[in-house]
């Protein structure tokens, strides 16, 4: 089966809290016609300067998705899997990147049927 051409973006949006400004981090897409949203978030909280930095002035960052497959010794058993990562490139050239991860296990199925 071939992957689609098209880039998947990570975007974000503010979003205020207790008097502060805050950015939620997210992915937009269709799945058989039903408009979806997904929740990513980076793996531990300093990640969001992390991402801030990322993302610079910008509202969106590319989505690359890296795939690993690890083979357990004692069982035999190999699990398969996705590392993601928002990515920029800033006009001289230069890459940003932050690890994300979906934010709850039902953000990670729709997230799964996204990159099909």
């Amino acid at each position: 089966m071939e992957k689609k051409a098209n880039k998947i973006m990570v975007e974000r949006e503010t979003f205020e809290k207790d008097g502060k400004t805050y950015f939620s981090y997210f992915i937009k897409g269709k799945i058989r016609g039903k408009e979806v949203r997904v929740a990513v978030v980076p793996p531990d909280k300093g990640g969001y300067s992390v991402l801030d930095i990322v993302f610079g002035n910008e509202m969106k960052a590319e989505l690359v998705v890296n795939p690993f497959e690890i083979k357990d010794e004692v069982s035999g058993k190999t699990v398969k899997g996705n590392t993601y990562l928002a990515r920029t490139i800033d006009e001289n050239g230069e890459v940003f990147e932050c690890n994300i991860k979906p934010y709850r296990n039902s953000d990670k199925m729709l997230l799964n049927m996204l990159i099909k």
